[in-house]
């Protein structure tokens, strides 16, 4: 607790008035102070109140003290769900303390959890314009940036061909009598309307809601539309822009798809899946789901790691016309059309791609295909469920392609083989013809399926963030940690810890090698593992089985925790032996303590890197509180961690992180009014697939020691040679994980569940090849800022 006991300073007008005011001022202090010993925050901030609106002159003095006894009893009232209480005590205290950054940022954090992002990255913006150098502050209103303006809102802007198509596409509808003109999208509107403009559009056409808001607009905004071959003046009939779409698709090869999407993996380090346990993607979707979701995810294809191919001819799906009332309410209706599609290329079918041609009028288009290079990503429709992934020339894809409510679904997707005798000639149709074929595959498919699996087994669903089942295929990744942790738990115990725990799987016993006994005699004390990984893990069970262990996990979700149960049974590993560590915790943040009262931990697994390639939050202050949890011997996973990185010169990452001038937004200045949000630190990178000109070689930035936490500094520089001359734009960054001083992750790696960041500078910096840029490290908890040092 902060210690500054302020006293009043002498009044110097001697009034009684004067005198009793500072007598009263003495006593709240000192009942303040008192309070705070108690832990009585809510009455200690009372006092405090009482004291610096009595006696203004003493903010200085009691400054740190309030603070500390702010944030102690809005974490009470938060706890209480007190809300509006929490909001007015922060209130007060900016009115005593306007321009406090420490307490600005706080309430922009209670604000933020609450909900309330807008108003929080108010605070959060005010703090950084107070101080400039408040690391927190800084971090947290990245993060609420971008929460706010998604990235792609400046790719659009950038957009040359975009913007100035449908500018065209604008000007021709004006010129020929539309003169009220409703933009969706970007405000409200009450008036009746001679034209809509609108680009509701995302990567699966429907998504942001464009079938709805045209409904509504048909209904209460425009004029009845023109009919064929009526003439007059365009501004008494209602009209749409864009007037049309085609949707197209193309079933692919791509492992970088299949591996976000689909467990390839039957064995990870020892562990079987089982059969009965099927993995989804929240792409995967059903209309019959409570909850709806979009049903596929996006991705630019044409920079997609590995690259893709191709394995059928590109086919359309289906054509809407935005200009026809009818027709759009029929979308929502329609039975599924079924398309059979053939199959040019043998290949593994991983998904169907999808993208569209935004016809804008009769003379102006834009295309979202791969070929293309847009603001648009393609959307992905991840293929589940196949008994046999392999297609070859002769086969056909079939589908089911509905737009039901009003997400274009692409479903019941399987394959009918050349050895089926399906009429060629019917291939390629969109109608009832293909009703009974696209059934008798779908029986085929069922029925493969069912020869599969066990006649006894229940289908257990578990849906996982594509983050994690691309985590559970990184074979590498759980092989590591498996080694890592027999090599400490040997380390222990020498000889008594089994080398291969293989044979525990079948038979439930444990050898030590010769001349030792079993296991389970020679020690009844087990060791304490602690998996505090983010989300979905199975390095518990690998922990598991690698002598007498008591491995506990924090997974959150019931879901989760049934399939763990059920992934021990299929390994013949006592479920019991597993423990749910978060049903022993009152909360969350309580998850770092003692597994017993009298024992500590042998292992302690952290989480060091988002999957969007930044720092975990707080994971400094987690490393420090799990040091001192450890039993001696034991270690934190990863013991360390190193930051690399290198200098590029990348057009593509100053496009996405800001608006360029007004060139590209037809000499509209909108760049400094969307530029407030931009924010240094582009996430979510592929650095194998990112155009890029590498200027560096790639240098140590930062060490960071779990282990040993006073290793590490605050700030360091570090020199960078000039390995090619150009323009540096943007320092890609990724991470080294050493569980110990053999065994390395690397967070850039093929296999890498994690994607990379990157710093994007404000202004390019020109080098010539053999220079040295300087750079400044700065680390703070759990934040790093780079920096050129000019």
């Amino acid at each position: 607790m902060p210690n500054s006991r302020a006293r009043p300073r002498r009044d110097t007008g001697g009034g009684a008035g004067a005198a009793g005011r500072n007598e009263l001022v003495s006593r709240s202090l000192q009942s303040a102070e008192h309070c705070l010993g108690a832990q009585d925050f809510g009455t200690a901030y009372a006092h405090y109140l009482l004291v610096l609106s009595l006696a203004p002159e003493l903010n200085d003095d009691v400054k740190e003290t309030f603070q500390y006894t702010l944030f102690r009893w809005a974490e009470e009232l938060d706890s209480l769900n007190r809300t509006q209480d929490l909001l007015g005590c922060y209130e007060q205290a900016l009115e005593l303390f306007p321009n406090d950054e420490v307490i600005c940022n706080s309430m922009g954090e209670h604000l933020f959890r609450m909900g309330f992002r807008d108003e929080a990255a108010g605070y959060f913006h005010k703090a950084v314009k107070l101080n400039p150098d408040f690391n927190d502050a800084k971090e947290n209103f990245y993060r609420v940036a971008n929460w706010l303006v998604e990235r792609w809102h400046f790719i659009m802007l950038n957009d040359t061909k975009r913007n100035t198509v449908y500018n065209a596409a604008i000007q021709k509808a004006v010129c020929l009598g539309s003169k009220s003109v409703l933009d969706i999208g970007a405000g409200t509107g009450i008036l009746r309307v001679s034209l809509v403009v609108t680009e509701t559009v995302d990567a699966g056409l429907f998504g942001e809601g464009i079938v709805e808001s045209l409904i509504h607009a048909w209904e209460h905004l425009l004029l009845q539309p023109k009919t064929k071959g009526e003439n007059g003046n365009c501004e008494k009939y209602g009209k749409v822009i864009p007037a049309s779409a085609v949707i197209f698709g193309m079933a692919v090869q791509c492992e970088e798809i299949r591996r976000h999407h689909r467990v390839g993996v039957k064995d990870v380090a020892g562990i079987c899946l089982p059969e009965n346990v099927k993995f989804q993607s929240p792409a995967y979707s059903s209309v019959d789901t409570e909850e709806t979701v979009e049903p596929y995810t996006t991705e630019k294809m044409s920079r997609v790691p590995g690259g893709y191919s191709p394995l059928t001819e590109c086919f359309e799906i289906m054509t809407v016309d935005f200009n026809n009332l009818q027709e759009l309410k029929s979308l929502a209706t329609k039975k599924p059309d079924k398309i059979g599609i053939p199959v040019t290329k043998e290949g593994t079918l991983d998904a169907i791609v999808v993208w569209f041609v935004l016809q804008l009028d009769e003379e102006h288009s834009l295309s979202t295909s791969p070929s293309e290079e847009t603001c648009w990503e393609q959307a992905v429709y991840p293929v589940h469920d196949l008994a046999d992934y392999w297609i070859k020339p002769g086969d056909h894809v079939m589908m089911e392609v509905s737009c039901q409510d009003y997400y274009l679904r692409i479903q019941s997707i399987s394959v009918f083989g050349s050895e089926d005798e399906m009429d060629v000639g019917k291939s390629f149709t969109k109608n009832k013809d293909l009703f009974s074929v696209g059934n008798e595959a779908e029986l085929c498919s069922a029925l493969a399926n069912l020869q599969t699996r066990q006649p006894d087994a229940v289908e257990q669903t578990c849906l996982l963030e594509s983050t994690e089942i691309a985590l559970l295929n990184n074979i590498p990744y759980h092989e590591g940690f498996k080694m890592a942790m027999r090599k400490v738990l040997s380390s222990l115990t020498p000889g008594k810890v089994c080398q291969a725990m293989d044979t525990h799987c079948q038979n439930n016993a444990v050898s030590c090698g010769s001349g030792q006994n079993n296991c389970e005699e020679s020690t009844p004390e087990p060791f304490y593992v602690l998996d505090v990984s983010e989300g979905f893990s199975i390095l518990p069970i690998i922990a598991g089985t690698l002598g007498q262990v008591k491995p506990y996990s924090s997974v959150e979700k019931d879901q989760h925790r049934i399939i763990l149960d059920l992934i021990c049974e299929a390994n013949h590993f006592p479920k019991e032996t597993l423990e749910f560590w978060l049903r022993h915790v009152e909360d969350e943040s309580a998850v770092l303590q003692r597994p017993k009262s009298d024992k500590l931990w042998s292992i302690i697994i952290l989480d060091v890197i988002e999957p969007s390639g930044l720092i975990q939050q707080e994971i400094m202050e987690k490393a420090a509180i799990s040091r001192c949890l450890l039993q001696s011997g034991g270690k934190i996973f990863p013991q360390y961690v190193l930051m690399f990185g290198l200098l590029v010169e990348s057009q593509t990452l100053v496009e996405e992180s800001a608006v360029q001038g007004t060139e590209r937004t037809l000499g509209l200045n909108i760049a400094p009014f969307i530029n407030q949000f931009q924010v240094p630190i582009r996430v979510f990178l592929d650095l194998s697939s990112l155009p890029c000109i590498p200027l560096s070689k790639p240098v140590e930035l930062l060490r960071l020691d779990l282990m040993t936490p006073y290793l590490n500094t605050s700030n360091r520089e570090v020199k960078v040679q000039i390995c090619k001359s150009g323009q540096v734009t943007a320092i890609p960054f990724w991470y080294h994980m050493y569980l110990d001083d053999e065994i390395r992750l690397d967070t850039s790696s093929e296999a890498s569940h994690w994607k990379q960041a990157a710093v994007v500078l404000d202004n390019p910096i020109q080098v010539e090849m053999g220079e040295e840029l300087v750079l400044n490290i700065q680390h703070h908890k759990s934040n790093v800022s780079i920096t050129v040092k000019q």
